[in-house]
C-alpha cells in the first residue's frame, strides 16, 4: 500500500502561506525540507521509517521520553505525527507560530541516532528564532528536516515502512519542495 504524506497545495493555501510566512514561494511551500546550503544525498530518498505518535502532547515540547528512542536506527526516517496540520490547517499564523516542537535534547538523541531524515507534520523541529539555526544544526551533522506532511496518522503502528523523498532539483535555494509517499 502507498500512502503521500506530503501536502496537496490549493491556491488558498499558496495566499494564506504567502500572507504568513515570508519565505513560503522560495521552495518552503508546503511538504519541503530546508536544504541549508547542502546537498540532499540521493541515497537519502530511500529510507526505512518510523512514525511516532505524539498528538496528546499539548503545551509542552516532545521530549526523549516520549518516544521509544530504541526503535530508531542509523539511516531511518523518523516522523512525528501531531495532527497539527489537520487540527488548525496550514498557511495560518497559528500554523507558522503555535506548533508544537522537539526538544533540543531529543533532536540530539536522533543526531547520536545518525537518522538521515526528521519529518513532521507542522512547521518545524523548532518554532521563532530558533527554526533556521536548528536547521542548520541538523543539515551540517547530514540530518535534514521534512516539514508540513499530512496523513501521518495512517502509518501509526505499521512496521517495514519504506520512506521515497524526491525533491525538487533545484540549486541555491534554501528550501525544496519534495514529493514523500511511503510504502507499507
Amino acid at each position: 500500500m502507498l500512502v503521500d504524506i506530503t501536502l496537496l497545495i490549493t491556491p488558498k493555501m499558496v495566499s494564506d502561506a504567502n500572507g504568513n510566512e515570508k519565505k513560503s514561494l522560495v521552495g518552503h511551500l508546503g511538504t519541503h525540507f530546508d536544504v541549508m546550503n547542502k546537498v540532499f544525498p540521493l541515497q537519502y530518498t530511500r529510507r526505512k521509517g518510523i512514525v511516532f505518535d505524539i498528538s496528546n502532547i499539548k503545551e509542552r515540547d516532545i521530549e526523549i521520553n516520549d518516544i521509544d528512542l530504541s526503535k530508531v536506527n542509523e539511516d531511518m526516517f523518523v516522523a512525528f505525527y501531531s495532527g497539527f496540520i489537520e487540527e488548525v490547517g496550514y498557511g495560518n499564523q497559528t500554523y507558522f507560530k503555535e506548533h508544537p516542537q522537539l526538544s533540543n535534547e531529543l533532536i540530539d538523541a536522533l543526531l547520536d541516532k545518525k537518522v538521515s531524515i526528521i519529518g513532521v507534520d507542522f512547521a518545524g523541529v523548532r518554532r521563532g528564532k530558533e527554526h533556521t539555526p536548528k536547521d542548520q544544526y541538523c543539515a551540517d551533522r547530514g540530518v535534514f528536516i521534512v516539514e508540513n506532511l499530512c496523513n501521518l496518522k495512517e502509518l501509526i503502528n505499521k512496521d517495514n515502512i519504506i520512506i521515497n523523498t524526491y525533491p525538487m532539483n533545484y540549486a541555491e535555494m534554501s528550501g525544496l519542495p519534495c514529493r514523500v509517499v511511503a510504502e507499507v
